[in-house]
């Protein structure tokens, strides 16, 4: 099993995280993160840590705060950044 489908089962077993579909096949890695780090829990959070990586978390939380519209909510963008500012 792949990452992304090692990812996409995180959200199978927790439907309630990507309430906004039904077609968790098609989730992109960026987008399964973006759930996450909005809707899950801590535990859901390590989960994709130790899937791809704190590094690459880092990097993808980076591009999504980035943007001209930003999908995070304002408390998951402060918090991440300092995470990601003491440990990535």
């Amino acid at each position: 099993m792949n990452n992304q489908q090692k990812l996409q089962n995180i959200i199978k077993e927790k439907p309630y995280l990507a309430w906004d579909t039904r077609q968790f096949d098609k989730l992109s890695t960026e987008s399964i993160v973006e759930k996450i780090l909005n809707y899950g829990h801590w535990e859901e959070y390590m989960k994709v840590e130790e899937i791809i990586g704190l590094k690459e978390v880092s990097r993808i939380f980076d591009k999504m705060k980035n943007r001209k519209r930003v999908n995070l909510r304002p408390q998951v963008v402060n918090y991440f950044s300092k995470y990601f500012k003491k440990y990535a």
